[in-house]
């Protein structure tokens, strides 16, 4: 048994070296830059995504209005449909379908990065929260696998890892917004942090 977690852990090495050598850490700084410039002008993050990607929207909200590595300001950041009774109101009353665009309209404004996380990039709720966005004026970011077609079209900027497997494109995901984090520490705290 010992030879095949071995074999998973070489694995997601061999797709992190992968991801490192592509055009993806270019997207990485992109977002990044759109992000510390938002916070650095006032405005605040709006992240969503469904499941795994909801945990993954608490995690980097939390590590935002919390702190990384540096100790800092605490940043506006924002995981939506985190509120259970709007969530499961919305959701029965209207529509699962816009769920993130109803509190894109309550809470965002110009100014603001909505920063959406789809791995399959095809989930409705995220698409037209995206799309809500960007008609109210805020800059969008997408974080998603390779398929990035339907994301691409309501974003600023699409991180597509550059995976197929759900499993394997989450595993990216945790990396790229630490890695952001990391650029927020660096531009607003003094220091990059590994």
């Amino acid at each position: 048994m010992t030879n095949q977690f071995s074999a998973l852990f070489q694995t997601v090495a061999a797709n992190m070296a992968s991801v490192a050598e592509s055009e993806y850490p270019q997207s990485v700084e992109r977002a990044a830059n759109v992000l510390v410039d938002a916070l650095e002008g006032g405005g605040k993050l709006l992240v969503f995504g469904n499941g795994g990607s909801s945990a993954d929207a608490q995690h980097f909200a939390a590590e935002l209005v919390g702190r990384f590595v540096r100790e800092r300001a605490a940043l506006p950041a924002i995981a939506l449909a985190t509120n259970q009774a709007l969530l499961t109101a919305w959701s029965n009353d209207y529509s699962y379908d816009d769920v993130f665009a109803r509190e894109i309209d309550a809470l965002g404004v110009a100014g603001d990065v909505a920063f959406g996380i789809s791995t399959s990039g095809k989930s409705p709720n995220v698409l037209k929260a995206l799309e809500r966005a960007r008609a109210r004026g805020l800059r969008t970011i997408g974080l998603t696998g390779a398929n990035s077609v339907l994301m691409a079209a309501h974003c600023d900027v699409v991180l597509a890892v550059p995976l197929s497997t759900t499993a394997r494109i989450q595993e990216v995901h945790l990396v790229t917004y630490h890695a952001i984090c990391a650029a927020i520490d660096a531009r607003l705290a003094g220091a990059w942090s590994q």
